[in-house]
């Protein structure tokens, strides 16, 4: 089996890119290929599951391991092929959906491309106590649990859930983190998620 690639990426396409690896091109369908680094000239690492089929052996890439773990697990998930679990990643970050799975959240969890209501509880019911060997579990299963830090005074629930959503999106938790001392003094107690994600994207689009 196929666990990681290191090559140099010569194509890409909205869904898969082409890694030249010593001269073979290996077409690989990733979640979000123009967010994989392309130097010139430059190797990059993809991280690999060889999907085998009656008709068709495909190869998907990953630039985290977490990526590629959470990939594996959720096609144990009854109705989540590769392409739905490709989905998922592409807007997701492992962490975020990790933690969704951990507290049962299924409105976070139907937000997901091709994920319905039953779908995501079958997600949770499948997963759920299967998660603790994945690499991002503690951390995830901690935030969960423990919320502290400056993420996550005064804001409660609605915020917490906000900022998956911004991790979702692409923003890292020190940019989060950075615009929360602005943000927490306009939004009233009992704030939406919606509300503190609005605050919150006009303050990063402000800078």
């Amino acid at each position: 089996m196929i666990d990681f690639l290191r090559g140099t990426l010569v194509y890409r396409e909205t869904d898969y890119i082409v890694l030249d690896v010593h001269g073979v091109g290996y077409r690989m369908f990733c979640a979000n290929p123009f967010a994989i680094p392309h130097d010139e000239g430059k190797e990059v690492t993809l991280f690999a599951h060889h999907h085998v089929r009656e008709d068709a052996a495909i190869l998907f890439g990953f630039q985290s391991r977490e990526e590629q773990a959470l990939f594996r697990r959720l096609l144990f998930v009854t109705g989540i092929g590769p392409r739905v679990a490709l989905g998922i990643l592409s807007v997701g970050r492992p962490e975020a959906v990790v933690t969704a799975i951990y507290q049962e959240d299924i409105d976070f969890l139907i937000k997901l491309p091709g994920i319905g209501r039953k779908t995501a509880q079958r997600i949770i019911l499948d997963l759920k106590d299967k998660l603790a060997d994945l690499p991002m579990f503690h951390s995830s299963a901690a935030a969960a649990v423990t919320p502290t830090g400056p993420s996550f005074r005064g804001g409660g629930a609605a915020w917490h859930e906000a900022k998956q959503g911004l991790l979702s999106l692409g923003y890292s938790e020190a940019e989060i983190d950075r615009i929360w001392p602005v943000i927490q003094q306009s939004a009233s107690t009992g704030s939406s998620s919606e509300v503190w994600i609005k605050l919150a994207l006009q303050a990063l689009f402000k800078g």
